[in-house]
């Protein structure tokens, strides 16, 4: 589920800055969310890949 959400946010991300509609800062923030997401979970130990 995470990787998903992951694809999902860095194509919002592509979209946000090829658009630069002003949805895409809320995109960008979401985006670093998602990478402290995973680098929390690397830090714990587990797979940031699987749910």
């Amino acid at each position: 589920m995470l990787s998903t959400l992951i694809v999902v946010l860095f194509v919002l991300w592509a979209l946000g800055v090829a658009t630069s509609y002003t949805i895409g800062g809320l995109v960008h923030i979401l985006l670093v969310l998602a990478i402290v997401a995973v680098l929390v979970r690397i830090i714990q130990g587990r797979n940031p890949l699987r749910g």
